[in-house]
């Protein structure tokens, strides 16, 4: 594609890159651009980063900017808000299943000031973001660890590390769980199985795709998508069925990241 500029490229099944947006290092070439099946890079979208990967099913809206000059690393099922900017100078990780709201700003650096004149404020540091994590919107963070399930209301400017589970708002943004409790709920293995039925149902049932709630239920042999509710797997076997149905599954109803 004349839009990457790469010494290794890889490109997933159904992926779709705007002609308008641009993947390049940081000096020429990157070493390397990973993009996974089903992905969306959206109109004038701008990714310079000497090694990118994203994971499957992510999507990237138009006019964000991902930079820097340490590995970028983005997992499954990203969704990537309009006018976002993902800074890597310091390195930067985005866990499975994370949702980043548009105008959002990620940053792993702290540079401008003249250190020769004194000034204090010159660092890197890697941004790790885990899994299940949510920025609202027009959020503004610092390179911090946000562990797994946490999540920034919008406006929110994060300057320490976010808990599991907990939800933060405000300048700087403070933990508001107390009052308004957690992102996720407790919800169990039979609830799941039976929504993720329903959903199937929905959907249209096909012999193609199984709801299961143990990986021991798992097939690895035949051409059959099994989604196991327990571990939030799924066998990837690229199907048409399956990819309408992960289509039909996300954003909201579930997330599945494949068996590795």
């Amino acid at each position: 594609m004349h839009n990457i500029k790469a010494d290794f490229v890889s490109i997933g099944k159904n992926t779709f890159i705007e002609p308008s947006a641009s993947i390049r290092g940081i000096n020429g070439n990157a070493r390397s651009v990973r993009i996974g099946d089903n992905c969306y890079i959206g109109e004038y979208v701008q990714i310079i980063c000497d090694d990118f990967s994203l994971g499957d099913y992510s999507k990237i809206h138009h006019h964000t900017n991902i930079h820097g000059y340490l590995p970028c690393k983005i997992g499954h099922n990203a969704w990537i808000g309009q006018y976002s900017i993902i800074d890597s100078i310091g390195g930067t990780t985005i866990g499975n299943n994370c949702g980043i709201g548009a105008h959002s700003q990620l940053w792993s650096h702290i540079k401008y000031g003249d250190t020769l004149e004194g000034c204090r404020f010159l660092s890197e540091k890697p941004l790790q973001i885990g899994n299940d994590v949510w920025f609202v919107g027009h959020c503004i963070v610092s390179p911090i660890v946000a562990e797994d399930k946490s999540m920034a209301m919008v406006g929110s400017v994060i300057t320490k590390d976010m808990k599991y589970n907990e939800i933060y708002a405000g300048s700087p943004a403070k933990s508001i769980s107390d009052k308004i409790g957690f992102q996720f709920q407790q919800v169990s293995i039979e609830e799941k199985l039976q929504k993720m039925n329903s959903y199937l149902k929905e959907f249209g049932s096909t012999a193609k795709i199984k709801i299961v709630s143990s990986i021991n239920e798992v097939n690895f042999e035949d051409d059959i998508s099994y989604f196991d509710v327990s571990s939030r797997r799924y066998k990837k076997v690229l199907s048409d069925e399956e990819i309408r149905f992960m289509k039909f599954l996300l954003p909201a109803r579930a997330k599945f990241v494949p068996f590795e």
